[in-house]
């Protein structure tokens, strides 16, 4: 269900929503530019930045009375999802406050984008009236707010649902498509499988059957490879996406078995894949290396999104970037985002991440990560940057480590946001990092268990 654009807005801040089901298309964005009339801005609108959209851009007075307002019109009360454009080149985040009709809802971290020509999204949903409603950005420090472009607006009059299409770093630079405009066949054995997986063109693969094999099957370029139904997919083989920039692969609603030794997805060095709707599974064995790793990502892969999956039952889940010593290689690439996954009984790495900025880990649900004192969900280390929002932790012994490090890696760092910890250690924080890009909705972590485990897995597409 696709929300509907229900908003006629004035102000310095309005536009659009991406609130999808897992097969629509992303609503086109109304946007309301900052310098547009009737815009309340405590400061100057500005053009000496570049980057911005429109005519200029909102430099707010810095202080804490520097904030920004703008009118919104909604044809019935609800639900409407906000995405403000900004940017921040400072390195300390510049907070405010969120008020709607007077009601304070939230604060937003607006944090530092790198450069003020340097711009990103802070996405998020507020009540609504139906009429007219005031939005109201209050600085929280006297550093005032960042430089605001614009504002994306759109709901009213129902809930978004959980983000189901492809949201996150998959979607940028030019997007993953897999194997559209190509040909469609159906397989049911394993030759059959690899030959059309290791073929050059454009293909939409649909596997029928849980496929047996051995190896490797190399991945070619341009593939979507989709299991029917929910009890398709494939055992026994590594599934290698490698040396492809863009490699535009989509693996999509099959039942996915750890390898013995090996790992059972493998990225290198490859660009825009995402990895959705699948069931992942291993046995635990007392041996942590009988398995490696479910889904590694590694040698400056980039351009990832990894959605509604169930992994369950399996040790080093999913490792990003694979040494300590390959910063040269994975600085500025591993561009990851794992939304509305569930990690079940997986002991680590879900994930490890080393030097990737920004990874996004909003709205998972983990539980039964509890096999001993070193069992842990997520790990920022080597000065890599993770924003963790919107999670449940259930029965979990660390929830995540940055300042501390992990085993003989230095610290990363780590922002945490409306993360749930049930019976779970804490979810150690460290620094700042950059704004993500995109837009997205973060459901509140509240409403995560129930929507991840009526949605995530093979057959829930």
């Amino acid at each position: 269900m696709r929300l509907k654009a229900l908003f006629s807005c004035a102000g310095i801040l309005c536009g659009a929503v991406v609130a999808v089901s897992s097969s629509a298309a992303v609503a086109a964005p109304v946007r309301y530019e900052v310098e547009a009339s009737p815009g309340v801005c405590s400061g100057a609108i500005e053009s000496n930045w570049s980057g911005f959209s429109g005519t200029g851009f909102c430099n707010g007075t810095n202080s804490t009375g520097g904030h920004a307002q703008f009118t919104v019109t909604a044809a019935e009360a609800g639900t409407a999802t906000l995405g403000v454009r900004f940017a921040n080149g400072t390195t300390t985040a510049r907070p405010a406050g969120l008020v709607v009709n007077g009601t304070a809802v939230r604060t937003l971290s607006f944090e530092g984008t790198g450069a003020w020509s340097t711009w990103a999204t802070e996405t998020t949903t507020v009540p609504v009236n139906a009429g007219s409603n005031t939005i109201r950005l209050n600085p929280a420090t006297a550093n005032g707010l960042p430089n605001v472009d614009f504002l994306d607006v759109d709901g009213g009059g129902t809930t978004p649902v959980p983000p189901g299409g492809l949201v996150g770093w998959a979607a940028e630079a030019g997007g993953t498509t897999g194997g559209a405009g190509g040909t469609t066949v159906t397989v049911s054995t394993f030759a059959d499988f690899r030959t059309q997986a290791q073929s050059a063109e454009a293909k939409t693969i649909l596997v029928s059957g849980m496929l047996s094999g051995s190896g490797t099957v190399e991945v070619g370029a341009d593939k979507t490879i989709r299991g029917v139904g929910a009890s398709s997919g494939i055992s026994g083989t590594t599934l290698n996406i490698e040396d492809m920039k863009p490699a535009n692969v989509i693996i999509q609603n099959m039942n996915i078995r750890g390898v013995r030794g090996n790992d059972a997805i493998q990225i290198e060095n490859a660009s825009h894949i995402w990895i959705d709707h699948n069931t992942m599974s291993s046995t635990i064995e007392n041996d942590p290396d009988y398995y490696d790793g479910m889904l590694d990502i590694t040698h400056g892969a980039d351009y990832i999104t990894v959605s509604w999956n169930v992994v369950r039952n399996h040790w080093k889940t999913s490792l990003v970037g694979h040494s300590d010593g390959n910063a040269g290689e994975d600085r500025g690439h591993l561009r990851v985002t794992y939304h509305h996954n569930w990690f079940d009984r997986t002991f680590e790495r879900s994930p490890r991440v080393r030097f990737g900025e920004t990874v996004h880990v909003f709205n998972n649900y983990y539980t039964n990560i509890n096999n001993n004192t070193a069992s842990y969900a997520i790990a920022s280390v080597m000065d890599a940057g993770l924003l963790v929002e919107g999670n449940v932790f259930e029965n979990v012994q660390q929830a995540c480590w940055s300042k501390s490090g992990y085993a003989d890696s230095d610290p990363g760092r780590l922002v945490a946001r409306d993360n749930s910890l049930t019976n779970s250690g804490p979810c150690e924080v460290n620094g700042t990092v950059a704004a993500i890009p995109y837009r997205y909705t973060a459901e509140p972590s509240g409403a995560v268990k129930a929507s991840v485990t009526a949605g995530a897995g093979a057959g829930r597409l």
